[in-house]
C-alpha cells in the first residue's frame, strides 16, 4: 500500500514536467500554410546590421525559469522550484547591471510558478498547484520592497459563497465535485484586460475563468472551453480574449453587448501539434501563435475586423516554439532550440528575421521586453529570457536608424 502510495505521488510530481518535454517534441512544419519572411538578400542585410549581445547573464534560480514579468524598474521571475525572484535594474541605461534583491525571493505553492503579471503595486503568480496569488509590494524605500500576500484565489468568501447551493458545483472526477470557481489542475497563463479591471486565467483543466482586481472575485468560468489542456491567453484592445490549447485550437471568445458571460464567436485551426504560446500586436490587428510543429503562424484581422485569417507562417526555428512576446515593432521567439528570433514586419506585409540570439544552454520557457528609450540615434530593445537551463539573460538589440528607410 505505502508504494502504491508512493508511486501515485511520484506521478503527480513528475506530471509537470512530463507536459513540458512532451512539448519539446517538435513536429512536422506547416507545409500548407505559406512562409512570410523576406528575400534571403534582405535577411543578410538586416543579419549584417543589426547589434545584438547579451548584456548579462542572471544566475540564481536552482529549477529551470517558467515565467518572467518586467515593470520598467524590476524583473520578476519564476521558476519550477516554487519561487519568485526580484531582479533590480541598478541602471538600465548604461551597463545594464542587475542586483538580485536576495532577501526579497518569495517562496510559495506547490509546484512551478507558470506565469507573472504586475499590475501596480501588486504582483500576480499563477501555479501548478492550482492557485492563483496575489501580493502586495510595498515600496518602503529604493532598496527595499517588502511583499505580503493578499489573497489566494479563489478566496475564502468567493468559494463560501457558492458552496452551499449546488448550481454552483461542478463534477471534476467521477466521485468528487468542487464549486465552479475553483482551478482543479495547473493555471498555465494570466493576462489582464486593457483597462486593469479583469484578469484571465487558463488552465490544464480546459477552462477559462475571469476575475475582478478590485476584490479578486471570481466572475466568470467557461467550462470545457477547449478539448484538451490550455496553455496560453492573450487579449486584445477591443475586447478579443485568444485561448491557445494543446488540442491544436485557437478559440476566440467575446463578451456580446447586453450578455453576462462570453462567448465563443471563432476557432482558428492551422497548427498540426499543440499550441504553446500567443501573442498579439500593439493595435490588436495580428495575433502570434507558436506550437510544436516548428512554425509561428500570423493571423491578421479581415476586412471587417470580425474575423482573423492566416496571413503565413514564420519558420526558421529547428525545434517547438515555446513562447512568443512582442516588444513595440518586434516579435520575439524562444524555442526548444535553445535560441531566441527576433522578427520584424515589412511594409510590404513579409516578415524578416533580425536576429538570432544564441547563448542558453537549454529550452527557451519565456520572454519579457522592453524598448530603451535612452538611445537616440538607433531604436534599442532590451528582451529578458528564461530557460531551463535556469538562467535568464538580458539581451540589447539595436537597430539602426536607415532600417527604416531601407523599406520604404
Amino acid at each position: 500500500m505505502l508504494f502504491l502510495l508512493f508511486c501515485i505521488s511520484y506521478i503527480r510530481n513528475m506530471s509537470d514536467h512530463q507536459f513540458c518535454c512532451s512539448s519539446y517534441e517538435s513536429q512536422p512544419s506547416l507545409p500548407s500554410v505559406p512562409c512570410i519572411t523576406s528575400q534571403l538578400h534582405l535577411q543578410h542585410y538586416y543579419l549584417s546590421n543589426i547589434q545584438h549581445h547579451c548584456l548579462t547573464t542572471l544566475k540564481g534560480h536552482t529549477s529551470y525559469v517558467s515565467s518572467l514579468a518586467f515593470d520598467g524598474k524590476f524583473l520578476y521571475t519564476g521558476s519550477s522550484d516554487k519561487e519568485i525572484r526580484l531582479w533590480k535594474c541598478n541602471d538600465l541605461h548604461s551597463d545594464f547591471e542587475f542586483e538580485n534583491l536576495t532577501n526579497n525571493i518569495v517562496v510559495m505553492g506547490k509546484g512551478a510558478v507558470k506565469s507573472l503579471v504586475v499590475l501596480a503595486d501588486k504582483l500576480f503568480s499563477a501555479h501548478q498547484d492550482h492557485k492563483i496569488r496575489v501580493w502586495k509590494i510595498n515600496n518602503d524605500g529604493p532598496d527595499n520592497q517588502n511583499y505580503a500576500r493578499l489573497a489566494t484565489l479563489p478566496t475564502l468568501s468567493d468559494r463560501a459563497s457558492k458552496l452551499l447551493q449546488p448550481k454552483n458545483h461542478v463534477q471534476i472526477r467521477r466521485h468528487k465535485t468542487c464549486t465552479w470557481v475553483h482551478h482543479v489542475d495547473t493555471v498555465s497563463a494570466l493576462a489582464l484586460s486593457r483597462d486593469e479591471t479583469l484578469l484571465y486565467s487558463v488552465s490544464w483543466d480546459r477552462t477559462l475563468k475571469i476575475w475582478r482586481t478590485s476584490d479578486f472575485k471570481c466572475l466568470e468560468s467557461v467550462t470545457n472551453a477547449h478539448d484538451d489542456a490550455i496553455n496560453a491567453v492573450a487579449l486584445s484592445d477591443d475586447g478579443d480574449v485568444y485561448t491557445g490549447s494543446t488540442d491544436k485550437k485557437i478559440k476566440v471568445w467575446r463578451k456580446i453587448p447586453g450578455d453576462k458571460n462570453h462567448s465563443l464567436v471563432a476557432t482558428l485551426e492551422k497548427h498540426n501539434s499543440g499550441i504553446n504560446a500567443l501573442a498579439i500586436s500593439l493595435d490588436g490587428s495580428t495575433l502570434y501563435s507558436g506550437a510544436s510543429d516548428r512554425s509561428i503562424v500570423v493571423w491578421e484581422k479581415d476586412d471587417g475586423g470580425d474575423g482573423m485569417a492566416v496571413a503565413g507562417a514564420l519558420r526558421g526555428h529547428t525545434k517547438s516554439i515555446l513562447c512568443l512576446a512582442v516588444v513595440s515593432d518586434l516579435v520575439c521567439s524562444g524555442s526548444a532550440d535553445k535560441t531566441i528570433r527576433i522578427w520584424r514586419r515589412g511594409v510590404d506585409g513579409n516578415y524578416s528575421c533580425l536576429a538570432v540570439l544564441e547563448g542558453h544552454e537549454g529550452p527557451v520557457k519565456c520572454l519579457a521586453g522592453a524598448v530603451d528609450r535612452s538611445s537616440r540615434c538607433d531604436t534599442s530593445y532590451v528582451i529578458y529570457s528564461g530557460s531551463l537551463d535556469c538562467d535568464i539573460k538580458v539581451w540589447q538589440i539595436i537597430v539602426p536608424l536607415p532600417y527604416g528607410d531601407l523599406e520604404s
